[in-house]
C-alpha cells in the first residue's frame, strides 16, 4: 500500500523538471527519501553504540581487574 504526499518546490525548479519529462520524478524522490532515512538510522545506531561502548568501558584496565581477582582467589585458597 502506498500513500500520497505533497511537497512544495520553487517554481523555477518545477519548470526545469518539466523539461526533463523522461525522468520518473516520483522514483527519484522516493530513492532520495529512502537514502536519507538510511543515513539517519545509521547515525542513530552509531550514537547508541557509542553510548553503550562508553558505559561498558571499565574504570580500570582489564589486566588490573584480572590480576586483582587472581590475587584474591589465591589468598582465599
Amino acid at each position: 500500500m502506498s500513500v500520497k504526499i505533497t511537497i512544495r518546490i520553487p517554481k523555477e525548479l518545477k519548470e526545469r523538471m518539466d523539461k526533463l519529462r523522461h525522468v520518473n520524478w516520483s522514483e527519484v524522490i522516493r530513492r532520495a527519501i529512502e537514502e536519507k532515512i538510511r543515513e539517519e538510522e545509521i547515525k542513530q545506531a552509531l550514537k547508541i553504540m557509542e553510548e553503550l561502548s562508553r558505559k561498558a568501558k571499565p574504570e580500570r584496565p582489564l589486566s588490573e581487574i584480572i590480576r586483582e581477582f587472581r590475587d584474591r582467589r589465591w589468598r582465599s585458597a
